[in-house]
């Protein structure tokens, strides 16, 4: 992803991952330098748990403030 320091992120593809991404989904995003480097990015997929995915999958985007604490409260 172009931004690394982008926190979400909207899914654009799910090719092969289907149960764990959803399309047009918002997703949270966890800095991981090393995964950015080889063209990945660590996202909090439907299971509840960080994984890697292509970052070709997802688009970042800026949330407002609002945003970002609603979708806290939903994952606590």
């Amino acid at each position: 992803m172009p931004n690394s320091t982008s926190r979400f992120a909207i899914c654009v593809r799910n090719a092969g991952v289907p149960a764990s991404l959803e399309l047009r989904k918002v997703y949270r995003v966890i800095a991981d330098a090393p995964a950015a480097s080889q063209g990945l990015v660590r996202v909090v997929d439907e299971s509840g748990e960080d994984y890697l995915y292509p970052d070709s999958f997802f688009v970042p985007i800026e949330v407002p403030k609002a945003a970002v604490r609603a979708f806290a409260k939903r994952s606590a």
